[in-house]
């Protein structure tokens, strides 16, 4: 059974890991604790039954509760498995940057990590080569590499 439990925005990392301490320590029946990404202030916790999960879960700094309905795999599939399949960005690509305090700057992309949604560019008007990693969400492209060769 898969159970929501909602948590401080921003503590999630935190409250995974006195989880997984409790249930290690008093051997509860938790299979997996982890956060969607995406999704601030909630994280997902696997366990055997709805006490095992309040067993994990109770009174721990920065757990607000345990939401009252259980979820499925299927209501979470696309949140944990990463969707790299829809990732268009090609290395050599020519970039704008969209967000961050780098926006308007164009880069070229020197290398991608798919899982992490990241990407690492190279600036183009930078006087020393420097390498910026940035989110994907913070980068459009301009101009393909191959277009050049034509």
């Amino acid at each position: 059974m898969i159970f929501i439990i909602k948590v401080t925005t921003n503590k999630e990392e935190r409250v995974i890991d006195m989880i997984t301490e409790r249930a290690e320590k008093k051997n509860i029946n938790v299979f997996s604790v982890f956060r969607p990404h995406g999704l601030r202030g909630y994280i997902f916790l696997e366990a055997e039954d709805r006490e095992s999960a309040e067993e994990a879960a109770f009174d721990l700094p920065y757990v607000k509760g345990i939401i009252g309905k259980t979820i499925n795999y299927e209501e979470i599939k696309n949140m944990i498995e990463p969707s790299i399949e829809n990732i268009s960005i090609k290395e050599g690509d020519i970039v704008e940057m969209t967000g961050s305090t780098l926006k308007g700057e164009k880069a070229k992309v020197l290398r991608i990590d798919k899982q992490k949604e990241e990407v690492v560019v190279g600036l183009l008007g930078a006087v020393v080569p420097l390498p910026v990693t940035v989110k994907l969400d913070n980068i459009k492209v301009i101009r393909r590499e191959e277009e050049n060769a034509n």
